[in-house]
């Protein structure tokens, strides 16, 4: 038996989802996110939902955390070194010398994460085409790591300018911080990224050691207690930029799962989007505590080549997924100017939403929802049930600071956040230029089938997708994230024969370096992709490269066809300019077996529909909504009604209507009132 394991922890839920590749048994839990242990999550949602036996003979365990984005947005990681070369101990905070916010007059960079006096310089020069320019000073950088090893630093980053071309006086470095005695983590510019770009470069070697020790212990300690609880299969951990890899290698190159957690769902959506032929999906994953939200086109989710914390470039692979502090915890409060305003703060899994009774007095979104009846009888997973009194007390202390009645407060509640989702919506559609009306909508995540019609309302969608298993879709993602090895070098170069033959060259050089690093050739399909742009411009467009084996398997000509397609496709034109490539980059993928969902005869459905009186937002009453168990959904329904499961909740306004489709989902079309 060949049974994957997949957990993806939430601001307020872990989620897990188990599936048996032979018997196509599917089973999904979720469980309270302990916040100041993530582990223990994980472990007692394990305990919980996996039967003994499986865990045993489990080939894979899966896993999404946001540990490391966490540690970074909340500045909670190690005490790091920078060892930089003389006359760069400064490009944290020069950074491009840009603003973020162009017209935003009181903007202010976010603080570097290694103050100022923790930035040393190493005397010492590398030149572009990787020769030696200037020696690196041994006396004066010995001088360095000891005032560093003085601040009681944790770790210690070395990023030397083009070190991507020639790594040798990095290496030096981190031979003499060794043999000074420093025994905490160092991190290599060189081993972080091979690409050029000293700013961006710097600031992912940072990142790196910065959040590696937190990363490290977490993975350890989770490892463990699985282990302990008779685990005996490969761990793995989702990357930013799809994938997975393993925790071994995450310990190494922890900078890779910045973005763990999101990428989940954006597999799974893309998985969904080709077995049912969507050309074109947004994705709406509402958890707890956050909002994601990523395009996905053709059955692939947008990539880019860098990633964005806090302001701080990461240069690394990055699933281009939008977060915003807007889900089922997202507290209403009212602000200084008399408006009432809805998150970013959260109610988090502790103490959680009032009408949760564990102690929370705020309102949260969840509360709003269960007030207006869209959550039904109130029967939440974790043998949650929900105390609607405890929702109308936290409500009215806003409704009477804003002078309005608690039916006015809720409601608004829910439109405020569905605007605001909404506009992380569009960032990912409208403003590449793309119409979200003739796209799908696929809402997952615990709250996501709960807020889908007000997300499509807002956006002038007519078709929502819910997915099997919504409420834990991120978790089933998981189960499908092939293991996947990567690497990028710069190559500056005419795309002509001779440039093509370096091309190959360095791929060469870079799928050797991930055979090192653990890839399998024998299992793995290596894929590879140039960077190009035209001569003088400063970006590049990313474009695949085919291969026959690990060969190049096209000519130039062909290439710069591609190119000029992609071009004219990104920019509306083309430019009668020399084509150059940027970079190279390699990978190895070793493909997961598909899973299929295992579609249940329908349920026979109740002799007496139960219903509850609900909030319509397209009629702006309340009006009896039927209560429908999905399982026992066999054919069209019309809305209103609410559609329960064992982990979400799927709120059909009316003016909607419901059909089961041929791979478990739930299709809703809207129609005329």
């Amino acid at each position: 038996m060949a049974t994957r394991i997949g957990v993806d922890i939430g601001g307020t839920f872990t989620d897990l989802i188990y599936y048996n590749e032979t018997t196509g048994e599917t089973v999904e839990g979720k469980v309270p996110t302990v916040p100041h242990a993530p582990e223990e999550g994980v472990i007692h949602a394990v305990q919980a939902h996996v039967p003994q036996h499986v865990i045993a003979d489990a080939a894979y365990f899966l896993h999404g955390t946001t540990v490391g984005l966490n540690a970074l947005l909340e500045r909670r990681g190690a005490e790091v070194g920078l060892l930089a070369t003389q006359g760069f101990r400064d490009v944290l905070e020069i950074r491009r010398g840009d603003r973020a916010e162009m017209y935003n007059l009181f903007w202010q960079q976010p603080p570097a994460l290694v103050p100022r006096r923790r930035r040393l310089e190493v005397p010492g020069r590398v030149l572009g085409d990787g020769s030696v320019h200037a020696p690196v000073d041994e006396a004066a950088t010995r001088d360095a790591i000891r005032a560093l090893m003085a601040f009681k630093v944790d770790a210690i980053a070395v990023a030397l300018i083009n070190a991507w071309a020639n790594p040798d006086h990095e290496l030096l470095v981190e031979r003499l911080i060794r043999e000074e005695g420093f025994e905490g983590g160092i991190s290599l510019s060189h081993r972080i990224s091979g690409e050029y770009r000293e700013y961006e470069r710097t600031s992912t070697t940072v990142i790196d050691a910065f959040v590696r020790g937190r990363m490290s212990n977490y993975l350890r300690r989770l490892e463990t207690r699985l282990r302990d609880l008779g685990f005996t299969g490969t761990a793995l951990i989702t990357r930013s930029g799809s994938g997975s890899m393993s925790f071994a290698e995450a310990e190494d190159r922890p900078f890779e799962t910045i973005m763990s957690g999101p990428v989940g769902g954006a597999h799974g959506a893309s998985e969904f989007a080709r077995s049912l032929g969507i050309k074109a999906l947004i994705t709406a994953d509402v958890g707890g505590t956050s909002f994601d939200t990523a395009l996905i086109l053709g059955g692939e989710p947008q990539v880019l080549y860098e990633g964005s914390i806090d302001g701080m470039p990461v240069q690394t692979t990055w699933v281009d997924v939008r977060s915003i502090g807007a889900g089922g915890g997202s507290l209403a409060h009212v602000d200084r100017g008399g408006l009432m305003r809805v998150g970013p703060q959260s109610a988090g899994a502790v103490p959680g939403p009032a009408c949760y009774g564990k102690g929370g007095t705020q309102p949260a979104l969840t509360d709003a929802a269960a007030y207006l009846g869209m959550l039904g009888p109130g029967q939440l997973a974790s043998g949650i049930t929900l105390d609607i009194a405890a929702s109308t007390s936290a409500l009215a202390t806003v409704a009477k600071a804003l002078g309005q009645d608690v039916e006015t407060v809720a409601t608004g509640v829910m439109r405020i956040a569905a605007a605001a989702m909404g506009g992380a919506m569009r960032e990912v559609t409208v403003e590449q230029g793309l119409d979200p009306r003739g796209m799908t909508l696929l809402p997952f995540g615990g709250a996501g089938p709960l807020m889908a019609c007000l997300l499509a309302d807002d956006l002038g969608m007519t078709r929502i997708v819910m997915p099997p298993f919504a409420g834990n879709f991120s978790a089933w993602g998981l189960l499908g994230a092939d293991r996947v090895q990567s690497s990028a070098r710069t190559l500056v170069t005419d795309l002509d024969a001779q440039g093509l033959t370096r091309a190959q060259a360095l791929l060469d050089t870079l799928l050797a370096e991930l055979t090192d690093r653990g890839a399998r050739p024998d299992k793995a399909s290596p894929s590879a992709r140039l960077d190009l742009r035209y001569k003088g411009q400063e970006h590049a467009l990313s474009v695949d490269l085919p291969l026959d084996g690990t060969r190049i398997a096209t000519d130039v000509d062909t290439i710069l066809t591609t190119f000029a397609r992609e071009y004219d496709k990104t920019f509306g034109g083309t430019l009668d300019e020399q084509v150059e490539t940027v970079a190279v980059r390699a990978t190895y993928t070793e493909a997961l077996a598909k899973r299929q969902v295992r579609v249940p005869e329908p349920s026979p459905a109740p002799a007496e529909p139960a219903s509850i009186d609900a909030h319509s937002f397209a009629l702006g009453k309340r009006l009896p909504f039927a209560i429908i168990p999905r399982a026992t959904i066999a054919g069209p329904t019309d809305g209103p009604c609410i559609v329960t499961e064992t982990t979400s909740t799927l709120y059909v306004d009316a003016g909607w209507t419901i059909r089961p489709g041929t791979q478990g989902e739930l299709i809703l079309d809207r129609k005329e009132l």
